[in-house]
């Protein structure tokens, strides 16, 4: 159960949540239990009054001052089964909560995209500063976390807003691998999310690119990186994310457009971009039957675009991704299937998986064995992936692979899971 507490009252070791929305505060989760002063701190510069916390979840050294000195020989002793029954129950539970609160912060960044974009032609100004502090509120919850997953979230709203926070945050978990400077991070981001500003003045048959485009069609939809430029422009961009707006579709071989820039004429953030665009485009077209699972996806990109794009952007995207990213459906080694769900961009070859079950397990074990991390499970891995139509109908339907792949990220507590294979 959670109550209410002054900010002034709080203390080291309470455990607390946030109600105001993930942009309205600094940390990297809403819930959490207060591990130093300056986090304390960090609340009364928020103004606010009231938090609230959650007593059971607390650590606070007087309680535990408090307790009687036999209370641990008090308490039933569990049997090894028991304790790590119990061990798997508070994993699964912790990674349904993690879901839920990146599926929470998904939706609030898409919603403040959207707040963005519809006020790119009515009211330019204010669509590049929320532009900018959305961004500066995303770069805000990855500085500080060492570790950083991919989750694979409910892909609902529109496309184009799913598709810019998708370019979006990949861009910018790469940007982190590569140790770019918060300047050039910010630019990265901005420009990310504002990339296909342009769009908003073409038809709508003409925002997506199509096989079957005439010349002139074809020149109607390129037409959207020049008057994305005017639209940034209008909302006063910094330099570095109109060369995002500028660039996105340039490719290092000089096979891109508008200009055929290559290589080092292009600029690095517009390079990362290129990459990433092109992923959600193989994963996301505008046609559902032509989409690739994300797996095929990046096996394209490292066949066909190893000279269209720059190595070293290139490189980290796969790292980063792993072989297998999140929406993945794959086949495990003993045989059952499984859906990637979470990827840790630094440990990638061992993602969390949601696992089909076959009959003839329990339904209490199929109900908690669903959920595993590979990481946890040595000697568990992955076969190989596989196309959503190799699937029997039965484990399609279970897995329920979403329709538009989306993604977000979440800090990664290097927490012990219990193994379950």
């Amino acid at each position: 159960m959670s109550s209410t507490i002054a900010v002034e009252e709080l203390r080291v070791g309470m455990y607390i949540q946030l109600d105001g929305g993930w942009l309205s505060h600094p940390f990297p989760l809403s819930s959490f239990r207060i591990a130093t002063a300056e986090q304390i701190a960090t609340l009364l510069g928020l103004g606010l009054a009231r938090v609230r916390w959650v007593p059971e979840k607390s650590a606070l050294e007087s309680a535990a001052a408090a307790e009687p000195a036999d209370a641990a020989e008090a308490a039933p002793r569990l049997s090894p089964a028991e304790a790590e029954a119990a061990q798997r129950r508070a994993w699964l539970a912790a990674q349904r909560e993690a879901a839920r609160l990146c599926e929470r912060q998904h939706a609030e960044a898409a919603q403040a995209w959207r707040g963005a974009f519809d006020l790119v032609t009515a009211k330019p100004l204010e669509a590049g500063r929320t532009t900018e502090a959305l961004t500066r509120a995303m770069l805000d919850k990855m500085i500080g976390c060492e570790e950083i997953g991919i989750r694979l979230v409910a892909g609902g709203g529109d496309r184009a807003g799913g598709h810019a926070l998708n370019v979006a945050v990949i861009s910018m978990l790469i940007g982190r691998t590569l140790g770019l400077a918060d300047e050039v991070m910010q630019d990265l981001g901005v420009g990310a999310l504002m990339h296909d500003a342009g769009k908003i003045d073409l038809p709508d048959r003409f925002r997506h690119l199509e096989d079957g485009f005439s010349s002139a069609e074809l020149g109607l939809y390129r037409d959207h990186v020049a008057k994305g430029v005017v639209h940034g422009q209008r909302m006063q961009l910094r330099a570095g994310a109109l060369a995002v707006l500028a660039q996105h579709h340039e490719h290092a071989d000089g096979s891109g457009f508008p200009l055929r820039l290559a290589g080092e004429r292009i600029a690095l953030a517009s390079r990362i971009v290129a990459v990433v665009n092109r992923y959600d485009n193989l994963c996301n077209p505008g046609t559902r039957t032509l989409a690739l699972t994300p797996h095929e996806a990046v096996a394209t990109m490292f066949a066909q675009g190893r000279t269209r794009y720059d190595a070293t952007v290139l490189s980290a995207f796969i790292r980063m991704m792993g072989v297998y990213p999140a929406g993945s459906l794959v086949q495990l080694t003993d045989d059952r299937y499984a859906m990637v769900v979470g990827v840790n961009s630094s440990r990638p070859l061992k993602p969390r998986v949601l696992v089909h079950e076959p009959r003839g397990r329990g339904a209490a074990e199929a109900s908690e064995a669903q959920l595993l991390d590979l990481e946890q499970s040595s000697d568990l891995g992955i076969r190989r992936s596989l196309a959503a139509s190799k699937l029997p109908p039965a484990v399609l339907q279970a897995l329920d692979p979403r329709p538009r792949v989306a993604y977000y990220f979440e800090p990664i507590a290097r927490e012990s899971a219990p193994c379950t294979s």
